[in-house]
């Protein structure tokens, strides 16, 4: 039987140390990968969903003041719409002012 000399080995021990990080850092490169276009899928999620509440929101608010135009007398309804905006307003400035805070504290 032939032996390997300790050169032979020591270089065959090297070459397969360097394939084993080249393959390594080929797996790193592609997780990197596929973790960078997950998070861009969920941004184009999230701004799908964002466009639809949008939406969602606008014909609400449009579907509110045609109601109220209909059902409350018209003495009533000024105070009535100034009261319903009111209100959207102040959810609008308790969210926006809790995402501020969420924002400022990371």
């Amino acid at each position: 039987m032939v032996e390997m000399s300790d050169e032979m080995r020591t270089d065959g021990d090297r070459s397969s140390t360097d394939e084993t990080r080249a393959t390594d850092d080929e797996e790193t490169e592609n997780r990197e990968f596929a973790e960078r276009m997950r998070r861009y899928l969920d941004y184009a999620v999230l701004a799908g969903l964002l466009l639809l509440a949008l939406i969602a929101a606008l014909q609400f608010y449009l579907n509110a003041s045609q109601t109220i135009t209909t059902w409350v007398n018209p003495e009533y309804r000024a105070p009535f719409q100034a009261a319903f905006n009111l209100v959207l307003l102040l959810g609008a400035a308790l969210g926006v002012s809790v995402q501020l805070r969420r924002l400022t504290s990371d």
